[in-house]
């Protein structure tokens, strides 16, 4: 994280619009949402209750996952968790499990009613309204752990792709006992582009969808049980990806 600049909250549109991603590290975050190390390792532990992502094509069995879906109305703030939904993405942005329903567990209720939770996408929805106006936000949560329990883990399965939404944030909530795992954006369309690795707890970090493209690399164990978690969080005008609008 030292090596890529790190982003203010009042900055972060603005970089956003000239580079297509921006980076916020823990230290900004946890504040800015009413946190603590404390109790954002509270709801943290809840990464240690997730199933098995049972829709994996490559064969493997390392990754864990819950979701849910929300809308935002970015004026007053009012976040909504919707009725559970399959999540669905076309194959043009996935190859590898585009062009059907995906069916994960909820997020527990403890979680999505967790203050910490409810301000971290209320106010990230919000800031990135301020690159790119909108009255209403819909938005999926992806409560990931990538596992090295096989030997080895892929945090991005599909490889360097977009989400066919317009915003993508993504917090590293933390790693354990594991090599790997960088993390690569690229312009869609052109030549630049960035490596890191996220180890801080609680950085986060936005992408411009339409800009740019990205990927992890895989994880490997450096002890007896590696993991990687992850809250992925996606931000769309107009409504939520489905079949009827492919």
């Amino acid at each position: 994280m030292d090596l890529v600049p790190v982003s203010t909250l009042a900055a972060a549109p603005a970089a956003l619009h000239t580079q297509g991603w921006a980076l916020l590290n823990g230290a900004t975050l946890l504040p800015w949402v009413g946190a603590d190390l404390n109790t954002a390792q509270a709801l943290h532990d809840s990464w240690n209750r997730l199933p098995p992502d049972t829709h994996l094509r490559d064969g493997g069995h390392y990754r864990f996952r819950r979701h849910d879906s929300y809308t935002l109305d970015v004026a007053t703030g009012e976040l909504r968790r919707v009725p559970h939904r399959a999540h669905w993405q076309p194959v043009i942005y996935n190859a590898l499990h585009g062009g059907f329903e995906r069916w994960f567990e909820p997020v527990e209720a403890s979680v999505a009613e967790h203050p910490v939770w409810e301000a971290v996408i209320r106010q990230l929805g919000q800031l990135l309204a301020q690159a790119k106006p909108v009255d209403r936000w819909f938005i999926e949560a992806h409560q990931f752990r990538v596992d090295t329990t096989g030997g080895i883990g892929r945090p991005t399965p599909e490889g360097a792709h977009r989400d066919g939404v317009d915003f993508v944030a993504v917090l590293m909530l933390g790693r354990h006992q594991i090599k790997g795992g960088e993390t690569r954006v690229f312009e869609a369309q052109g030549p630049r582009g960035v490596r890191f690795t996220l180890t801080e707890p609680w950085s986060t970090l936005l992408l411009d969808d339409e800009r740019v493209i990205h990927e992890s690399t895989p994880i490997q164990p450096l002890g007896e049980h590696g993991w990687r978690d992850t809250l992925v969080l996606t931000f769309r005008q107009g409504g939520f990806q489905g079949p009827a609008a492919a």
